[in-house]
């Protein structure tokens, strides 16, 4: 009995195929395609029509190779989304949350509901491309879409209902917004109507390992298949990555480390206290009535646009030379804060990085190596900062950090990241959003009575690799400068 979990992510996306034995579960891929933004004029955009084409040819090669599907779900990046007009058509490809329509607009909404205010009605973070900063430029910009516009759904959502013609939101997306109340447990009417959009585009919100339809009869006689069950998982994807968390204890810190790095803990009731506003922590929904504790990184989007930049001007280096170039230059040379806004959009990112050390009075990194150590030893530092103040505000300490995502292919990551907590860090599984996603699909279907029960399973299946730290001293002198030069107190 096979089970397929499409993953997708800012640069990419996968259909895994898993299924059960009596005591592990197995898992494999069955489709990757790359995910590539779309520039036009001065707007950025996702292709979502074509996701939603390689979402069919995943199931086109499921039923090439003769695998029953018994049940499939979705998880994607969360805050972006499509608008429906009265028909259910879909109006316009969604914005990219790098795209610059929302700049200036969470200090020009704070103009009419206080920042704290809006914390305390959703304890979610502050970050300029959130779903309610999105839509609030869109009325600022007097958009035609939100004159036609009916229904919103999240990428996750609007991928599930062009399969199923269901519309349904999900519950760790939808807290993404910063449009939902967790405390009255639906979607915030004050902060909507600050925004000047409708209530009535927002619907239920489905808790993960909720049935969400089945597939269009219409996209059954296309494909030549059968009716196959559509359940929502933990659709935004570090949802689904720490369901796939392979810890024994309840009490443990993550890290989903991608184009993004996310890292927190997982607690029972959302923080929504002074300290975590102050702090910029998030609370995001999980699975089996959790929220996830934890603050956004930059994370390795520093090092994809370098290589991009490299790439495109005649200095092509695979992944693994970047690390082992980075690992022969010299160490502790200059530091960047990696959530500085200089780095958030596309573009010339080298230059970027050298002009981010001039600028604080560094020693500005010039080769290759120099430029992408200076990256990977700055995320280690910054995670170092996010851990502490996870255990501080979550009132825990923790024995190690548990890593998982594809970043944790760059063991150099690995290595200095533990150096730099000076703690253990267990790096594994790479496949965790995906792995998430199938273990939700199970719960659904019985096969597992908890997200705990899962964890066991997946402890058993997946191969992780402990890190212990080294030279620790010299990062924590190291430390010490990096909080000095980024301004971290």
């Amino acid at each position: 009995m096979s089970i397929l979990a499409y993953d997708l992510g800012a640069s990419s996306g996968r259909a895994i195929v898993g299924r059960l034995t009596d005591a592990t579960m197995e898992y494999r891929g069955l489709h990757r395609f790359p995910n590539d933004p779309v520039q036009v004029g001065k707007r950025w955009h996702w292709d979502i029509l074509r996701l939603f084409h390689e979402l069919k040819q995943g199931l086109l090669k499921a039923k090439q190779q003769g695998i029953a599907v018994e049940s499939l779900g979705i998880d994607s990046w969360a805050v972006d989304f499509g608008l429906l007009d009265c028909k259910g058509e879909l109006l316009a490809n969604p914005y990219h949350y790098r795209d610059s329509h929302t700049d200036g607009m969470m200090e020009k909404l704070f103009e009419q509901i206080p920042q704290r205010e809006v914390f305390a009605r959703t304890g979610i973070q502050f970050l300029p491309f959130n779903t309610i900063y999105q839509l609030f430029a869109m009325k600022q910009a007097d958009s035609p879409l939100l004159r036609e516009a009916r229904h919103l759904l999240m990428i996750p959502d609007l991928l599930r209902y062009f399969l199923t013609g269901e519309r349904a939101h999900e519950f760790s997306n939808a807290t993404t917004t910063q449009l939902y109340n967790p405390v009255q447990g639906d979607w915030d009417s004050v902060l909507l109507e600050a925004i000047g959009v409708p209530g009535s585009w927002f619907g239920k919100v489905l808790q993960p390992g909720s049935p969400a339809g089945t597939l269009r009869a219409s996209l059954q006689s296309e494909l030549g298949i059968g009716s196959i069950p559509v359940n929502a998982v933990a659709e935004h994807d570090t949802g689904s990555a720490v369901a796939a968390i392979p810890a024994a204890e309840s009490n443990f810190a993550y890290l989903s480390c991608g184009t993004w790095s996310l890292m927190g803990t997982e607690v029972r009731q959302p923080v929504m206290n002074e300290q975590a506003r102050k702090l910029n922590f998030t609370n995001e929904g999980g699975v089996g009535g959790t929220y996830r504790l934890l603050k956004n990184i930059m994370g390795l989007w520093l090092l994809q646009e370098c290589k991009r930049e490299w790439d495109r001007t005649g200095s092509p280096r695979s992944f693994p030379e970047l690390v082992e170039l980075a690992r022969q230059a010299p160490a502790h040379q200059a530091y960047l804060d990696p959530d500085d806004p200089l780095f958030m959009p596309p573009g010339d990112m080298p230059a970027r990085v050298q002009q981010y050390c001039r600028q604080t009075g560094q020693s500005i990194p010039h080769n290759i190596g120099e430029i992408v150590r200076c990256v990977l030893e700055s995320l280690a530092l910054k995670y170092r900062y996010v851990f502490d103040l996870t255990e501080q505000l979550s009132d825990q300490a923790f024995q190690g950090l548990y890593m998982v995502g594809g970043g944790i292919h760059n063991t150099l990551l690995c290595e200095w990241t533990a150096a730099a907590i000076g703690k253990s860090v267990w790096a594994g599984p790479a496949e965790a959003s995906a792995i998430g996603n199938l273990a939700v699909q199970w719960i659904a279907r019985g096969d597992f009575s908890s997200i705990g029960e899962a964890r066991q399973t997946i402890r058993q299946s997946v191969k992780v690799t402990e890190y212990e730290p080294a030279s620790t001293a010299s990062w924590e002198e190291a430390y010490g400068r990096f909080r000095q030069i980024t301004g971290l107190s």
